[in-house]
């Protein structure tokens, strides 16, 4: 009742803020500036979530929309940024892109293996993106965004068994247009985009090209001799896109992307339990808001992501088919240190209990996809929508790790990869009773064939600090998977809608595949199951000056697919398993108003409690296999964000714009083992600006303050022998920028 009593505490002074804040960071309004909405309403969005467009309200899936504009003036330019804005959704982040997970519900699958995919999917342009890792980098040029909550296997595949984030990229115009954008942050942080779009052929050809350059010095110093800023960034993209419409039947797409990032993510130390540890980070001190560091081997890990995808939709006699064909390339590569001092040219500095350690890793992911779907007409008694599937995934590896003692200097090298094809056949129905009762029906049907091969040699043939002796295996499983969905919806008027779900979802089977693999390793895990139920409501009030969405929710996992710490050559290291049962329940609530044309307001809330029902111990595990009952990590029972916008349009028809937003969390444990040194305490962060706009001018300037009460706070927190270290976000402290556009 007291963190309740918090929660709702928090949750009225971050209304009060919003409401009467004089700023204005972020552009509510989905619309470019010349095309703004000036209507006394919540504006109409449309979705893809059943894989046809529909009105947001009308379909009977719990989903989130965040504009691409809106979330660019925000500064929340990625994935892990994004999450502030969706109460249900976290994000984990550990070291390199490819470690780094997306929770929603509470849900998500921890782990480093190419064996494994994730829980949430992410779709971009219709491609699904079979590694987490190849989403985790920037934003290029997004209409919107659409988070779906809760298992939605049946459209969009086995690893959307918690949820995906379907990213909307934006179209080509017939009309000649252009904009220029860019933004400076305090710390250095720098972003100008640019593109051009219009028709080449008028009627028939268009094409739109987008250019992008951002970089970051970071918000961590490393003391060290020359050390310089980390936990930075610089990214550098492109992305082309040409819409062929030769007839009014047939409309072909073609997308073309680029993106190249180096980064430097860090982790600081957060507590310290050791003198040693405490002499080998020296000058540098321990704290909750500890930004340094001292190490001369800083992390340094790069990215290449591309792809090219063609869509063609095809209508004939109110049918649509559509075919989706992509292939993608990630390549990653990390430079980082397991080591919690690493300073491995400073031998005074090493001892046995921490070794100076040095990684390099190197990814290189391709993957080619086919989607069929065929959409029925419209307004039928029978709609529906079928496809077939294919991906066909292949994963090389190699991971080196230099050991440096202070007396010798010791190394292993593992090279690995993984191979998957996954077949599915799926469809989902809507049989319309009557013009206010509906049923849905869905199934998918999928096969998977995964395959890894592994082997590691090492300079020692006994285990040391890190490293496991020289070994070599391989594996392969193929298993069938059915996931669906049944459901029905009830308008109780015009603009109400309630609906009531049991969705039935499927991940496939996995394979622990990593640098320090053992023969327990070697057997595949379980598909991962779930069962859920989800009742929701949907209404539109006032002449839709007033939009509420609320979603109730209950499911329950089989074969969990998440990791349990155990110790490898004297190293603590986190290891993929069936971990048992786990569940997640609760309440989310999505509130638009728009009282008058000038004032907007946004209020979303979640409560989720994710928990583990019945965890299965490994007779190795390194830690207490007492967990049943004891919350998920990364899921805050209690999460919000609210924002108010004021648009004040002045006689020379510029218009001011004052507003804010405020996340509230509660507190958070990030150890699936419960460590007291892992639990970020309840946090809130106001944002907040002032933006001078003019519509007919097409141009946008903004004043932007972010974390505006200056908290400190941890995206993850990770306990070891010894030390406990944290994630540092961007927004760790104040800080202030200046955002401007230019629209032609």
């Amino acid at each position: 009742m007291k963190s309740n009593k918090k929660f709702f505490g928090a949750l009225t002074t971050g209304a009060l803020l919003v409401a009467t804040a004089y700023a204005g960071a972020e552009e509510t309004d989905p619309t470019p500036l010349k095309g703004r909405d000036d209507s006394a309403s919540v504006p109409s969005v449309t979705v893809s979530a059943t894989r046809r467009n529909a009105s947001l309200q009308s379909v009977p899936v719990a989903v989130t929309v965040l504009d691409g504009d809106a979330l660019n003036n925000a500064n929340r330019t990625s994935i892990d940024t994004i999450v502030q804005e969706v109460p249900s959704v976290t994000f984990r982040q550990q070291g390199g892109n490819k470690d780094s997970t997306i929770f929603v519900r509470g849900i998500g699958t921890i782990s480093t293996s190419p064996g494994v995919e994730p829980t949430v999917s992410t779709v971009i342009d219709g491609v699904v993106y079979a590694r987490p890792g190849q989403a985790t980098l920037d934003l290029l040029d997004i209409e919107h965004i659409e988070i779906l909550r809760g298992p939605q296997g049946t459209l969009f595949g086995k690893n959307a068994s918690s949820g995906v984030l379907n990213v909307i990229g934006r179209k080509s115009t017939q009309e000649t247009t252009g904009f220029v954008d860019a933004s400076w942050y305090e710390g250095n942080e720098k972003r100008v985009r640019a593109g051009v779009s219009g028709a080449i052929q008028p009627g028939v050809v268009s094409a739109s090209v987008t250019g992008l350059y951002a970089d970051y010095d970071g918000n961590i110093n490393n003391v060290h001799a020359g050390g310089g800023k980390l936990n930075g960034y610089d990214r550098k993209g492109v992305r082309a896109r040409v819409d062929i419409t030769p007839n009014r039947d047939l409309d072909i797409a073609l997308i073309a992307d680029y993106l190249r990032s180096t980064s430097s993510p860090t982790f600081t130390a957060y507590k310290s339990t050791a003198a040693a540890f405490d002499a080998g980070i020296a000058p540098v001190v321990a704290g909750a808001e500890n930004r340094q560091v001292n190490t001369d081997i800083p992390s340094d890990i790069r990215d290449k992501n591309k792809g090219l995808s063609a869509q063609v939709d095809y209508r004939f006699n109110g049918y649509t088919l559509t075919s989706i064909t992509a292939v993608r390339d990630w390549d990653n590569t990390q430079y980082t240190s397991t080591s919690a001092i690493g300073n491995a040219a400073e031998v005074a500095r090493i001892t046995t209990a921490f070794p100076a350690t040095r990684d390099i890793g190197t990814v290189e992911f391709k993957q080619a996809s086919q989607e069929l779907r065929l959409a029925s007409p419209k307004e039928q008694l029978a709609e529906y929508v079928v496809g077939a599937y294919y991906l066909h995934g292949k994963d090389r590896e190699v991971y080196q790790r230099i050991v440096n003692n202070g007396s010798a200097i010791n190394s292993g090298r593992a090279d690995y990869g993984v191979k998957n094809d996954s077949y599915s056949l799926f469809g989902e129905s809507t049989l319309n009773f009557a013009s206010d009762w509906r049923a849905i029906a869905g199934a998918r049907w999928t096969r998977d064939d995964l395959s890894y091969d592994h082997a590691r040699t090492s300079t020692q043939t006994v285990a040391f600090a890190g490293v496991q002796p020289a070994t070599q295996s391989t594996g392969s499983t193929s298993k069938d998977g059915y996931s669906g969905r049944v459901g029905l919806q009830y308008d109780i008027a015009r603009d109400i809608n309630t609906y009531a779900t049991y969705s039935r979802g499927y991940k496939g089977p996995a394979y622990n595949v990593f640098f320090n693999m053992l023969s327990r390793d070697t057997l595949a895990l379980k598909p991962e199951t779930s069962d859920s139920f989800e009742l929701g409501l949907k209404a539109s009030a006032f002449d839709r000056k007033l939009t509420a969405n609320i979603a109730v929710f209950d499911t329950r996992y089989s074969n969990y697919q998440a990791n349990f710490y155990d110790t490898v050559a004297g190293a603590v290291v986190t290891r993929l398993i069936n971990a048992g049962d786990v569940s997640t329940k609760g309440v989310e609530l999505d509130l638009n108003a728009r009282p008058t044309r000038e004032l907007t307001l946004t209020q979303s809330l979640a409560y989720t409690d994710a928990k583990i029902d019945s965890f299965n111990c490994p007779a190795a595990a390194a830690a207490s296999c007492n967990l049943n009952g004891q919350p998920l990590p990364f899921s805050p029972k209690w999460k919000s964000f609210t924002r108010a916008n004021y648009a004040l349009p002045l006689q020379n028809g510029f218009i001011v714009d004052f507003s804010a937003d405020y996340t509230y969390q509660a507190k958070t444990q990030y150890d699936l083992f419960q460590s007291a040194d892992a639990i970020q305490g309840a946090y809130g962060i106001v944002n907040a600006g002032i933006a001078l706009s003019s519509p007919a001018g097409g141009w946008r300037i903004a004043l932007v303050g972010k974390n505006l009460a200056n908290k400190s706070y941890a995206t993850n927190l990770v306990s070891s022998t010894g030390y406990v270290t944290r994630a540092v976000p961007r927004d760790d402290e104040r800080y202030f920028g200046i955002t401007a556009r230019k629209e032609f």
